[in-house]
């Protein structure tokens, strides 16, 4: 068995499902398909909550464009009593989605829970809709509803999935149903209390290496508009290539610093069962793509360089740091316990200052909360108030073999040197 994710743009209008359709026709062993919202659906229902939290009526355009781009796309494919289901089965989604805005319009809020039920729905619709256009194309398929087998939890205000819960579903379903082809719904889940939750960003992903793992499949193929993870941003260097095969460590680097080809939970699953994943391009099958895997290829010492931008820099520095224990733990507990995630971390030798990573959009509210937390040491002249340094970017070198590899940093900082690029901080 294995597992297919298709991404967004994967299934964006009547030709690319078509595209779909036959990469899953293709396979010669039973597959799980898992699909993505059809590309720009998210967003607009996004949008939608937001108009309708702030009581604008426009939130209707919005679910207007939606449905409007799925019947588009019924109205190409499919025909008869097919056809006929589909509509039915899309516009009652579309009355359950509609009821949901319009009390988030009277009442002027949408709390966690009504946010993940609307976004929900982008992949609610697209499932069923592939699943329509592969039965009108004789394709032997069933469909089910994750929201049913995945089940998540809340913790610290973070959302987790519940591995043993979502394993016993899974395993349960499957032993009863056979089939040739399953097509399910990325990103959807339920919480523990029954209720619609999803796995957030790189939900698809995450959900197709969770069935993965679960069902011990052979291999993991994650379809999308790329053919593979590439040496850097090919749209930032000419030169950049394709990977051909690389390892779960470093791909997890590489997707930690800004590749977005896979997000880094994904990879975590597959590692534990050994599951090979496969990074594929929709638009031209026959590439080889990536594979990414336990094997650590003989290759080169660097697989990569990726990137993040928006960064801002935090360093808090005094001479009160050195040599007293529990400045970083406080620091980095101030942050969690705000939802700010640390992308880097360094502390000078002597203890005098640690300096952090974060993205743009949190640098105000770090600030204040970590100046609030530290009010008494700042007043105390114990140490500063944090200093802050906006449009910082990170440069991350990725590679298992430069660990045993002598001079690979100085060459980077070498380079960066010579092009007048200053680094403000170092974490390796």
């Amino acid at each position: 068995m294995i597992v297919i994710k298709f991404g967004g743009s994967s299934v964006s209008n009547s030709k690319n499902i078509e595209r779909v359709l036959s990469i899953i026709k293709s396979k010669n062993t039973p597959c799980v398909v898992v699909v993505s919202a059809i590309g720009g659906v998210t967003n607009l229902l996004n949008e939608s909550g937001v108009h309708a939290e702030k009581g604008k009526k426009s939130y209707l355009n919005k679910i207007d464009l939606i449905e409007e781009k799925h019947l588009i796309i019924i109205k190409k494919l499919l025909s008869g009593s097919i056809k006929e289901s589909a509509i039915n089965d899309m516009k009652k989604l579309i009355s359950e989605l509609k009821k949901i805005l319009k009390g988030v319009f009277m009442i002027g809020e949408r709390s966690i829970q009504t946010k993940d039920s609307i976004l929900n729905f982008g992949e609610l619709l697209s499932y069923q809709l592939l699943h329509s256009v592969a039965i009108q194309k004789n394709i032997d398929a069933k469909k089910k509803n994750t929201e049913e087998l995945i089940v998540t939890y809340s913790e610290k205000k973070n959302l987790i999935f519940d591995y043993e819960k979502t394993k016993f579903l899974v395993k349960n379903y499957f032993k009863k149903n056979k089939f040739k082809f399953l097509i399910v719904p990325g990103f959807v889940s339920k919480n523990s209390k029954n209720k619609p939750s999803n796995l957030g960003r790189g939900g698809s992903d995450l959900t197709a290496s969770l069935l993965a793992n679960i069902l011990d499949a052979d291999k993991l193929e994650i379809w999308t508009d790329v053919s593979g993870m590439y040496t850097a941003n090919p749209n930032l260097v000419k030169n950049a290539k394709v990977i051909p095969e690389i390892s779960y460590s470093e791909a997890m680097e590489l997707s930690h610093f800004g590749a977005k080809v896979i997000y880094p939970p994904t990879i975590q699953p597959s590692t534990k069962k050994n599951i090979p994943i496969t990074i594929k391009n929709t638009f031209f099958p026959n590439e080889k793509g990536t594979v990414i895997s336990k094997k650590k290829t003989k290759e080169s010492i660097v697989r990569g360089i990726s990137h993040i931008e928006n960064i801002s820099l935090l360093t808090l520095e005094g001479s009160g740091m050195i040599g007293v224990p529990g400045y970083s733990q406080k620091l980095l507990s101030v942050l969690s316990q705000n939802n700010i995630n640390v992308i880097m971390i360094t502390q000078a030798s002597s203890e005098h200052s640690i300096c952090i990573g974060i993205n743009s959009s949190d640098v105000e509210l770090a600030k204040n909360k970590i100046n609030e937390r530290f009010l008494l040491e700042i007043k105390s002249n114990l140490i500063n108030k944090v200093k802050i340094e906006k449009n910082k970017s990170i440069i991350a070198l990725v590679g298992d073999k430069m660990k045993n590899r002598q001079g690979i940093s100085g060459k980077m900082f070498l380079t960066l040197g010579n092009n007048n690029i200053n680094v403000k901080a170092i974490s390796q």
